[in-house]
């Protein structure tokens, strides 16, 4: 069983799930979705942006798990600001589904307040569990949070050793905003880093496993991908250990921005 952190609406969400951007086919993406499923996630991200709603759909509904237990978090591309109800009703028809459990703006890009208050809306009628942001900055969280009525419970950033914004994370907890994490896994461009090789060596585990431990040890979420079921189990065999303090700096120092 996979741990949860309870979002600010009190919905609770496993802290890893499985990301889909840039599976190669939608062939492979359907049984990408159920063998993820079958070895134990029950957090499927996905995006119009992607291409690959329908797909999803289609695993989730053939893995045989009950549509309640799988967070389904699908989002709004910039370029359907102009009708979000049009882009989220299209969503729901090509994942199959009648709501989605969290539902993100995708990039802050051409945002305006309308956009949001179409996402409450989907709150209210019952379409969308959840909404929240991705890719949002603190001054960007910060103006959205000063006329929402429903303020964000999650913020999906790019977050990693190499990618680490400590002011982010900070403000987001100081607002019951979690943050989730995609690229946990630097897109494997530097996952074989010496100083994650050696902590893999220290702990006995994977460098996959080392960087997602390390943002479940900063209280990040995190939604690494993967399309071979032997990696996908690795991913989530990241609860019996702990990153010391010193290493959880250690690799914290490795960030360039």
């Amino acid at each position: 069983m996979i741990p949860t952190v309870e979002l600010n609406n009190g919905v609770e969400i496993p802290v890893v799930g499985l990301g889909t951007s840039q599976m190669k086919t939608p062939a492979e993406t359907v049984e990408v979705i159920k063998t993820a499923l079958k070895v134990g996630y029950r957090l499927i991200d996905t995006a119009t942006m992607y291409g690959n709603e329908e797909p999803v759909g289609t695993g989730i509904r053939e893995s045989g798990i009950s549509r309640e237990e799988i967070i389904v978090t699908p989002k709004l591309w910039p370029d359907d600001f102009g009708e979000p109800e049009a882009a989220f009703a299209a969503s729901l028809a090509r994942l199959g589904l009648d709501y989605v459990d969290i539902y993100l703006v995708h990039w802050p890009r051409g945002y305006t307040p309308s956009v949001w208050k179409a996402l409450e809306g989907f709150v209210k009628d019952g379409r969308a569990k959840t909404i929240g942001i991705s890719n949002f900055s603190i001054e960007e969280t910060e103006d959205l949070l000063s006329y929402c009525e429903i303020p964000p419970a999650l913020n999906q950033v790019q977050f990693n050793p190499f990618c680490y914004d400590a002011a982010l994370l900070e403000y987001a907890k100081s607002k019951n905003i979690v943050l989730q994490a995609y690229r946990p896994l630097t897109r494997g461009e530097r996952i074989g880093d010496e100083a994650i090789a050696a902590l893999a060596k220290k702990y006995g585990k994977s460098p996959a496993q080392i960087l997602i431990r390390w943002n479940l040890e900063h209280g990040v979420a995190a939604i690494p991908k993967s399309t071979h079921e032997d990696r996908l189990r690795e991913n989530l065999d990241v609860f019996d250990f702990s990153l010391a303090a010193e290493d959880v700096r250690a690799l914290d120092a490795l960030a360039v921005v």
